[in-house]
């Protein structure tokens, strides 16, 4: 018969300071309000049907009714995916996970970065000379969602995080004999 490890009592899990806390919520919020942002783009459906006849014109309206509605729920099925994955690192980063304030970094910095791009793009005059249609909604989402990113990125390296993340003890599980 195998034997079975003993499970240690986990010890109580240390209450994240303030900003490292409020960065939770904010990286949470974040991916919410880019979820609704998402989720207005593809409720547009005149407009999806009208993208995929301008693509594939050779397509019947049935065809066209199915593709955007299998895109649509596929592009739902992927919104919540991303916000429950954004939850997820956000609660491991409180919990004290650097890696996942790194990661939570990384990804609020990529997206300031896209969001910059867009701004420039739409502000120089380049999306109307390339035909990309942006819709002001669209940018008010941009940039509520790159404040709420700054803040939260912010929050999560302020001096008292740091020293949060400092602190966790790294434990190493090991077999029942081992030292």
């Amino acid at each position: 018969m195998p034997e079975r490890r003993q499970r240690r009592p986990k010890a109580p899990r240390p209450t994240p300071p303030k900003p490292v806390d409020l960065a939770r919520w904010l990286f949470i919020l974040s991916a919410v309000v880019g979820m609704a942002r998402f989720l207005v783009q593809v409720s547009d459906r005149g407009m999806l049907i009208g993208e995929l006849r301008a693509r594939q014109p050779e397509l019947g309206q049935d065809e066209l009714d199915v593709a955007a509605t299998g895109g649509t729920f596929f592009s739902l099925l992927l919104a919540v995916g991303l916000v429950l994955i954004c939850t997820r690192l956000a609660n491991r980063m409180a919990a004290g996970r650097n890696w996942a304030r790194v990661v939570l970094t990384v990804l609020a910095v990529a997206g300031a970065f896209l969001g910059v791009v867009r701004l420039i793009t739409v502000g120089t005059g380049f999306a109307t000379a390339y035909g990309l249609v942006v819709s002001p909604l669209d940018l008010v989402f941009n940039v509520i969602t790159m404040a709420i990113d700054a803040v939260a990125v912010v929050l999560a390296f302020q001096p008292a995080a740091a020293g949060y993340f400092r602190s966790r003890p790294v434990t190493v599980d090991r077999a029942p004999g081992h030292p």
